[in-house]
């Protein structure tokens, strides 16, 4: 049974200190696979493939490396960052199928609030038409994965004008608040997202 825990909000660099703590846990045998689910005070962070072209305004929030894939994202409150610490299984070590299998627990939360979300071909994250709703992002050590998802709920759009989210223009990302029409309550997001992962992540998978 995977391990999920709810950290609330979470400092950048806290969230990576506990990611870094239950990865050598893990590795060791000593810990479960564990999904953080948070929000972090706002943030831009660079993942090992950034364009700096895509930092439009460097001056405007904390800029962080990172060790995930990926260009440059923002992660803000009202944003459900997941950050699943797991062991790949034997015949299973293929950090794309990771990434698969990401953006299936993500479409399957969606879903439970009516929205439906996608895969969309040469772009990873999950998309609703052709609006992105979700980045993906992770780090490999010892075949036991970090980093994870963000998913937008009701985080302000205009926060992205400070990037190019993943190489594309900010006003291709949306959130669970646009598309739904409404207001979804955080919690009930992250019990999808805890739910759609431990069914998704069962131990005959």
């Amino acid at each position: 049974m995977i391990h999920v825990e709810d950290l609330g909000l979470i400092d950048y660099e806290d969230g990576r200190r506990r990611q870094l703590e239950r990865l050598e846990a893990r590795v060791r045998g000593d810990a479960p696979d564990t999904l953080y689910l948070l929000e972090h005070p706002t943030v831009i962070t660079l993942g090992r493939g950034t364009d700096p072209r895509n930092l439009k305004d460097a001056g405007r929030f904390p800029v962080i490396e990172t060790e995930r894939g990926g260009d440059v994202t923002l992660h803000a409150p009202g944003q459900v960052v997941g950050y699943l610490i797991r062991l790949l299984p034997e015949g299973q070590r293929d950090l794309h199928a990771h990434l698969r299998v990401l953006e299936e627990i993500v479409i399957s939360a969606l879903a439970g609030f009516g929205i439906s979300g996608a895969r969309r071909d040469g772009a990873t994250g999950v998309w609703v038409d052709d609006r992105k709703i979700a980045s993906l992002g992770v780090a490999c050590k010892n075949w036991c994965t970090w980093h994870g998802f963000a998913v937008n709920v009701h985080v302000p759009l205009d926060l992205f004008e400070a990037i190019n989210p993943c190489g594309f223009d900010a006003d291709v990302m949306t959130s669970m608040e646009r598309e739904s029409g409404g207001n979804t309550p955080m919690a009930d997001v992250k019990d999808a997202l805890s739910v759609a992962t431990r069914s998704i992540l069962s131990p005959t998978r």
